[in-house]
């Protein structure tokens, strides 16, 4: 029964696809290689991080990645490398920094420009005095429910 539970823990462990080949000796650097790597997109496969990922570019990332901080690049340096080459895309919490304020902006934006415009719409249609129906509309209402 333990080996059972063993087995399923395991199972339901995130997978990592980092192969033994692409590790560093230095367990610091490497522990600062899987830090990074878990914030970077693979630009291959959506919402899945280079860390966790099976295809080729990602190995070619981590790969580029460990090669950065060998070199001796800071890890912002080692990520602004990347982001250079692949863009913002690769990044799996991308900054609000420049032109990005805008996206993360338009959502709440558009929200209360939709509350604004409902309201206005809503206050308008209590000014004009419609009561209902007219009488001739009521009369007619009437005989349909009616039948």
């Amino acid at each position: 029964m333990m080996r059972l539970i063993a087995l399923v823990i395991l199972l339901a462990s995130p997978a990592l696809a980092v192969e033994p080949s692409e590790m560093l000796d230095d367990p610091i650097l490497e522990a600062r290689a899987r830090e990074l790597s878990s914030g970077l997109r693979c630009p291959v496969c959506r919402n899945e991080s280079i860390d966790e990922s099976n295809a080729s570019l990602s190995k070619d990332l981590r790969i580029i990645l460990r090669e950065r901080l060998v070199a001796g690049d800071s890890d912002a340096q080692a990520v602004d490398y990347l982001v250079q080459r692949y863009g913002e895309y690769v990044l799996l919490k991308p900054n609000t920094q420049g032109a990005n304020r805008l996206l993360w902006a338009a959502g709440p934006l558009m929200l209360l420009m939709a509350l604004w415009i409902g309201w206005v719409t809503i206050r308008r249609r209590g000014q004009t005095g419609e009561t209902g129906l007219d009488q001739k509309e009521q009369a007619r209402l009437d005989k349909i429910l009616n039948d």
